[in-house]
């Protein structure tokens, strides 16, 4: 009997596990890992063991998708501080604009927790509550990013406003007008 289909379909293992590793969309990377083991499931059942098959269709394929796809969702979100008595105004609002456009671009989401006090936004950032700060100063606004890569994201960034940016990970304070 000839069995190079199995050749084949072992063939495929290899080539989804490298497109997986090389994703750099984490959906992409999740629909990947789910044709990773629906692959692997139709390969057991070719090679006689179904039970293998079965347990990797519905556990190492649906279930670990589903939970891959609960935790991305979870952890690709931006949480800004902002201050509640500043208010939606027009340029707040083409600020979150950019920000948001910045965010979604790497398929993340931008949370605005509002704070009363100013003291209290900045223990929020200092206690990890939160990614950032925004807050108005005069004309423009000053963002504070607790995170290096985050703090990356919206520095490559044009924004029409004027902003002070700044990062305070490892105590290092860098700064951009």
């Amino acid at each position: 009997m000839n069995e190079s289909y199995i050749y084949a379909i072992a063939a495929l293992l290899p080539l989804t596990a490298i497109m997986l590793v090389l994703q750099v969309n984490p959906y992409s990377a999740l629909v990947i890992r789910g044709i990773l083991g629906a692959v692997a499931a139709l390969l057991y059942a070719v090679l006689g063991a179904p039970d293998v098959a079965l347990t990797e269709a519905l556990v190492g394929t649906m279930l670990a998708i589903t939970l891959y796809a609960v935790a991305v969702r979870s952890s690709m979100v931006m949480r800004l501080g902002v201050l509640a008595k500043e208010g939606e105004d027009g340029s707040r609002g083409e600020l979150m604009t950019a920000l948001r456009r910045i965010v979604n671009k790497r398929q993340m989401r931008l949370e605005l927790v509002s704070y009363v006090e100013e003291e209290e936004l900045r223990a929020a950032l200092q206690d990890k509550d939160i990614h950032g700060t925004c807050l108005r100063e005069g004309e423009s606004y000053s963002i504070v990013m607790r995170l290096q890569r985050l703090y990356q994201m919206v520095e490559t960034e044009p924004i029409a406003l004027p902003i002070t940016l700044t990062c305070t990970e490892n105590s290092d304070l860098q700064e951009k007008q």
